[in-house]
């Protein structure tokens, strides 16, 4: 009972591996090489960061597989839905904490297997109409937070207080971010804010796309949300970091390590140790983390992961 109740509770061109890579080269299915058949039901279940790319993996999935059905619930926990067996694909846009593999581990014995399928960054947007072009981390940090932990002494309220002049100088800042359930915030709160407290004047939204339309609508308005979400009417601010170099978020410089605020992109799975993944998720994550898989991260505005995570990923899965 206890796994039940947990799901009511709850680049450069290289960087391109899987499209580019000569190590690892497309193996497309001929006519006379038949696909082997499938069939069942196939459940994802989590973040809503990952709703469009598992939405294009799956019609791909479908296409190749068409007596599969796959279900795609960009709402709901994750680690609940895998640990009770409602699901047998997580996608996160985070690790899992320690409680949610401990409530997993203790339905199994063994903690999920954790999978890197794609990279996102973390980006900050203005209105069209902002002069604003690069802001720094400690700026962003008197921005939102409270407890200003990156070293700003003061906090910033108005855009004045960033160097714009002008009808700009006396217009307030409105803040837009994502609600405490997201690991979004979370991740902005470890990484931007160096761990600090949010300004409770932070306008949180239950959704990326959310915040990248209130910022299109708001000329003083600035938020933050996931690379893979863009708006008409907004642009992505570049980010001074502590060395004074500018950086966007880009293929390049998520491929380089050289954005800030880089993470990787999760799909959770229940693989015993020492024991091959069901059929169904297994060929689920063969298209994934194959090239045409990868480059449909590119497509749905993300950045495919690099040879060694790839083959990495592909290891652990038991692919070949």
């Amino acid at each position: 009972m206890r796994c039940f109740s947990l799901l009511a509770g709850a680049l450069l061109a290289g960087c391109r591996l899987g499209v580019h890579s000569a190590a690892l080269p497309a193996q497309p299915v001929s006519p006379a090489a038949p696909i082997p058949l499938l069939s069942g039901t196939l459940t994802s279940t989590g973040s809503d960061t990952l709703a469009s790319l598992m939405s294009g993996w799956a019609a791909d999935f479908s296409r190749r597989y068409p007596e599969v059905g796959v279900q795609i619930q960009a709402t709901g926990s994750a680690a609940a839905a895998l640990a009770a067996g409602t699901a047998q694909l997580g996608p996160m846009r985070r690790p899992m904490n320690e409680p949610e593999i401990a409530g997993f581990r203790q339905c199994y014995g063994y903690p999920p297997l954790a999978l890197p399928v794609a990279q996102d960054a973390l980006v900050v947007m203005v209105n069209q109409a902002n002069p604003l072009e690069a802001i720094s981390q400690r700026q962003l940090d008197a921005i939102f937070s409270v407890t200003r932990q990156c070293g700003q002494a003061a906090p910033i309220r108005r855009w004045g207080d960033l160097g714009l002049a002008g009808e700009w100088r006396s217009l307030s800042l409105l803040r837009y971010g994502r609600n405490t359930a997201s690991g979004t915030q979370g991740f902005f709160r470890r990484r931007v804010l160096c761990g600090g407290d949010m300004q409770p004047t932070v306008n949180e939204l239950s959704g990326s796309a959310a915040v990248a339309q209130v910022v299109a609508a708001s000329v003083n308005a600035i938020g933050y949300t996931s690379m893979g979400f863009h708006a008409s009417g907004v642009k992505w601010l570049a980010i001074i970091d502590a060395g004074g170099h500018t950086l966007t978020a880009d293929a390049q410089t998520l491929c380089r390590g050289e954005y800030p605020f880089t993470h990787p992109l999760y799909l959770y799975v229940n693989k015993p140790p020492g024991k091959p993944l069901d059929p169904l998720t297994l060929a689920f994550l063969a298209r994934v983390l194959s090239p045409e898989g990868q480059e449909q991260v590119s497509q749905a505005g993300y950045v495919p992961l690099t040879q060694p995570q790839l083959l990495a990923a592909r290891r652990a899965a038991g692919l070949p």
